[in-house]
């Protein structure tokens, strides 16, 4: 079945996601699909970035994610769900490679 997602956009119907979505779930499984394959991200950290304007529609936050897998999937938009936040597209970065496998930072502004 094909996900429904929410973008961080704040556009039309689709709820803006912010910071208050993700702190609850560090340390939390989001499972992940590319390319038909079922993955899991772990949110190992989600923390405010400084606010630079303040006309913005929310504050600024960074979210990382990691996945054990031994290769490093390339930058896009990863359909996500978790029980809490529910289904949404996040826009993943590969940013660092550890021991316990690849980090990947989201950025929202």
């Amino acid at each position: 079945m094909p996900l429904r997602l929410r973008y961080a956009t704040g556009e039309g119907d689709m709820e803006l996601l912010t910071l208050e979505h993700f702190a609850g779930c560090v340390n939390e499984t989001f499972a992940a699909e590319f390319d038909g394959m079922q993955m899991e991200f772990v949110l190992v950290e989600a923390r405010p970035l400084p606010q630079t304007r303040v006309d913005t529609a929310r504050a600024p936050f960074s979210l990382l994610f990691r996945n054990g897998a031994p290769i490093v999937f390339p930058q896009q938009i990863y359909p996500m769900r978790h029980a809490r936040v529910g289904e949404v597209g996040i826009f993943l970065v590969p940013i660092a490679q550890e021991r316990a496998g690849f980090l990947y930072q989201a950025v929202f502004n």
